[in-house]
């Protein structure tokens, strides 16, 4: 591998001819690590011109570095650094400097020290994994995927390939979101009242930094999603937390005074509570006599394998005061980090102009990539596996807690990918995380999806989305001594 022209520079404090220069420059190079033995030097006409200098003091250097052993000459292939270089000489760590500003105050630390939990990296590795978002290796369509990724690089595609949308999408991915996407959830929407986001998440920001200000109130389920508590923490917006119950959000425990409310009707995020029809249509009524738009999370409303889920939020709304948010990435992979948002014009059109000016638009491979698979049928094949080895994941998940007795706090209604759970009381779950992490033992403490220090800590969730139907059972065993282990100790 050659070495970069780009990394030659004369030091102009140095001493002596240029000749002298370019070989103190070289020997630097080689005693610091950065030029390693066996890379290949830049020609002497290449250097020359580089630097400004003769091609002939060049050569001159670089022989005077052969002959002290720095560098060795190949025939017709040019100068490499030599095997017999001198080795980098090993010094102590630097004491790090002193950092004398006040980043506290230069900052404002308006980003960090939310809700949302560090995940492991690594817990592929883990034998137990009920963590929930991940993608099971053994479900995901590799061979179609590869093959439309393929496709999106062909020269029939290479304007979608290359072209700056500016604020634009993928004409084919938002015709797919409105032909196929939308209208199973019963929504009908137009090109303008779309936009595709980085993932749900982006579409939650981009929403929040429009609708919210520090006069404002955002309306948030308790417990929610902990990302969505950050990015609202973040717009400096009053936060309202309302007590969910079995169905979800109850409408009547409101306050009059919020702007916008954050529902996840479908799979309550994370008790997997389900809206029923009368509340959605008292939610609407609610948030009109409130003026408040809604903003419905619709996640994993695709994994519905005990039955049909009910129609969307939006589908029902009649004053355009819903913004919905949806996401490939759950039920494709996580690592794709495709959704879309779904409004009146008045208000993508707004979303669109932020997003322009953040990230101009999610990239076009991507977008194309993502629209062959949808629209050749790829993604309702895996909806369908998925929902069959999911639905047979929670039947021996459901079997394992009522052989051990384990409390269950909420299930979805319609499938989902993960159950709600309680442990006994004085039993802290964050505790029993890192127990179970040295038995293999993956699950998700339910403490950061409560807003405050008196968050409760005996809740937790178990996912069955990345652990096989045979692990099941083990695992939950594994986590019923630990349970019972800690329940004696709190005695």
């Amino acid at each position: 591998m050659g070495i970069s022209v780009e990394t030659f520079f004369l030091n102009p404090d140095a001493e002596g001819t240029l000749q002298a220069k370019i070989q103190q420059m070289i020997a630097e190079g080689i005693l610091s690590g950065r030029f390693r033995k066996g890379e290949k030097l830049p020609s002497s006409r290449k250097l020359a011109r580089h630097l400004g200098v003769s091609r002939i003091t060049v050569t001159l250097a670089y022989t005077e570095l052969q002959a002290s052993d720095y560098l060795e000459a190949r025939d017709r292939s040019g100068y490499f650094v030599s095997q017999n270089a001198p080795e980098p000489p090993e010094f102590d760590a630097r004491a790090p400097g002193r950092d004398t500003i006040d980043w506290s105050r230069a900052l404002g630390r308006r980003f960090t020290g939310g809700n949302t939990p560090e995940k492991p990296q690594d817990w592929s590795r883990y034998r137990y994994p009920f963590v929930f978002g991940q993608t099971d290796p053994s479900l995901f369509d590799h061979a179609n995927w590869r093959h439309c990724a393929l496709q999106a690089l062909g020269q029939k595609d290479f304007q979608a390939l290359t072209t700056d949308y500016y604020d634009q999408d993928d004409p084919k991915l938002i015709e797919f979101i409105l032909r196929h996407t939308l209208p199973r959830r019963g929504i009908l929407a137009q090109p303008d009242e779309i936009l595709v986001t980085m993932g749900a998440q982006n579409a939650l920001w981009l929403t929040a930094q429009v609708l919210l200000t520090q006069r404002r109130t955002a309306a948030i389920e308790e417990p929610c999603y902990h990302a969505l508590r950050d990015i609202l923490m973040q717009s400096r917006c009053y936060l309202a937390s309302v007590d969910v119950d079995r169905d979800g959000l109850p409408p009547a425990d409101l306050p009059r005074y919020a702007d916008v409310i954050f529902t996840t009707p479908s799979h309550q995020a994370p008790t997997n509570a389900t809206m029923p029809m009368a509340r959605r249509k008292a939610l609407l009524e609610k948030a009109r006599e409130m003026d408040a738009l809604i903003v419905e999370d619709d996640y994993e409303f695709e994994i519905s394998f005990l039955r049909s889920p009910l129609p969307a939020l939006k589908s029902l709304d009649t004053d355009g005061r819903v913004i919905y948010v949806g996401s490939f990435s759950k039920s494709i992979f996580p690592g794709l980090r495709l959704g879309y948002l779904v409004g009146s014009r008045q208000f993508i059109r707004e979303c669109r102009a932020l997003r322009a000016s953040v990230l101009r638009h999610p990239p076009g491979h991507i977008q194309r990539t993502a629209a062959y698979f949808l629209s050749l049928g790829h993604y309702d094949s895996l909806i369908r596996r998925m929902g069959q080895v999911f639905s047979r994941r929670r039947q021996v998940m459901e079997q394992a807690l009522a052989d051990h007795g384990l409390d269950v706090e909420g299930r979805g209604v319609f499938g989902g990918s993960s159950i709600w759970m309680r442990a006994p009381d004085g039993v802290d779950t964050s505790a029993l995380d890192e127990r179970l992490r040295a038995r293999s033992v993956l699950i998700e403490p339910g403490q950061p999806f409560f807003r405050g220090p008196a968050a409760p800590r005996h809740d937790y969730r178990l996912a069955y989305s990345s652990i096989p139907s045979e692990r099941i059972p083990d695992g939950i065993a594994i986590l019923s001594e630990e349970l019972a282990h800690l329940r004696r100790l709190a005695l």
